[in-house]
């Protein structure tokens, strides 16, 4: 019997090799130096990269399914490891078709099923706790930049760009494949110690899977549509404002580059943070409850950040937005399984995240055409509000529509 805590631990080890992504604006400005590209062509590797990540979640959802988290795990360390050492060769060979192929689509095949591979079986290991489960992985995801950025850092300036590649394609494989191995689903019936009895005496109360549905049955419900707009909000304002938090804290308080440098730095802290701490807690309060209390805060903090001139306050409420944008990222898998079950949840979870494909394009995209046609971030974060106006109303209807399908069910029982 294996240990679920450890299975937890491998999939922090995939997540966190993975999650180092969002770390690619660290070789940004020594690519320029070196070969003189352009800021946008460089920054379009990761652009690929997360859109292939989205579209090959979506793809190898039924192979993760089908094969297993171990098979499905390596197959993501294999793509991920050569995406990642063959952006090195890409360097030395000056080419970027070649950086665009290596880290973005054969990189970014190895982001989007590394990043589902570990949920179906995570939450089949924890019924007790899904919330915090997924969490913990995804957390990974989120921290990763934090360990990466400044390891980067170190090998570009002792090894140079294409060894730095070089050395942590290596690696990241190596770590990758060792976690996977340990991945599997627990015995068919098994369930934590005591987890049965306590539901038996009433000291647990756990609420029945809403309906127990394939991928394709999953698509043909309305709740799937909700869920996708909702992420897909949630993302795209969080990406963009990701993408400008910087300058936007020096244009609206007047922070110095340095202070705003050191205010993204602590920005991916509390996107990891929210991720281990919003889905924990949606274990106690439900899902529904959280994704609604997500969108009440960002329209409140939306709308409030153009006009606060406090550096301090300005800070909180960006941290705050981070949280709730790492929260629903940790969240939606045990929200997939809790209305959709637990029978593909991977498959499932696959097609959802290409919500998060189509918002890493349109984010950052939108948010500078909206700054180049004002000429302020201000006005974007307004729209931005009102886009989370929609995302409430439809967890309203979410929220709705999944009492009326518990009300149906307890009339026919």
């Amino acid at each position: 019997m294996k240990n679920r805590w450890l299975i937890a631990a491998s999939a922090v080890g995939i997540h966190i090799s993975i999650g180092s992504v969002y770390a690619w604006s660290v070789v940004i400005n020594p690519l320029i130096s070196k070969f003189g590209w352009e800021r946008w062509q460089i920054s379009l590797a990761f652009s690929i990269a997360i859109f292939f990540l989205g579209m090959s979640a979506a793809t190898f959802g039924h192979f993760v399914e089908s094969r297993g988290p171990r098979v499905s795990g390596t197959l993501s360390a294999v793509c991920f490891g050569l995406g990642v050492t063959g952006a090195g060769l890409a360097i030395l060979l000056k080419s970027l078709p070649l950086l665009y192929f290596f880290y973005g689509v054969l990189g970014g095949i190895g982001l989007g099923t590394g990043y589902i591979s570990p949920v179906s079986t995570l939450i089949k290991w924890f019924p007790d706790k899904r919330g915090l489960a997924t969490g913990m992985a995804i957390m990974g995801f989120g921290f990763a930049a934090l360990i990466s950025s400044p390891i980067m850092q170190l090998l570009i300036g002792k090894f140079g760009i294409a060894n730095m590649f070089f050395i942590l394609g290596p690696i990241y494989f190596v770590i990758m494949f060792c976690s996977a191995q340990y991945l599997a689903p627990p015995p068919e019936g098994w369930a934590p110690a005591g987890f049965h009895e306590s539901i038996a005496s009433g000291k647990r109360k756990v609420k029945k899977d809403l309906a127990m549905l394939t991928a394709n049955e999953s698509v043909k419900t309305i709740r799937f549509y909700y869920l996708w707009l909702m992420l897909c909000i949630n993302i795209t304002c969080g990406i963009a404002i990701l993408s400008v938090a910087s300058p936007l804290a020096q244009e609206v308080t007047g922070m110095t580059p340095i202070a705003a440098a050191a205010m993204v730095g602590m920005m991916g802290l509390f996107n990891g943070l929210g991720r281990i701490g919003w889905s924990s807690l949606s274990d106690h309060l439900g899902r529904p409850a959280i994704w609604t209390t997500f969108f009440v805060i960002e329209i409140a903090a939306y709308f409030l950040v153009p006009n606060i001139t406090s550096q301090i306050l300005f800070q909180i409420l960006l941290f705050l937005i981070m949280t709730c944008y790492g929260g629903a990222f940790a969240s939606v898998p045990a929200y997939i399984s809790d209305i959709f079950g637990t029978k593909q949840v991977s498959a499932i979870h696959g097609y959802i995240l290409t919500a998060w494909a189509t918002a890493g394009v349109v984010g950052p995209l939108f948010v500078a055409w909206v700054r180049d046609t004002t000429g302020s971030y201000t006005k974007t974060l307004y729209v931005f509000a009102g886009l989370f106006v929609i995302a409430l109303g439809t967890s309203v209807l979410m929220t709705v529509n999944i009492r009326q399908l518990r009300a149906k069910q307890h009339i026919r029982r």
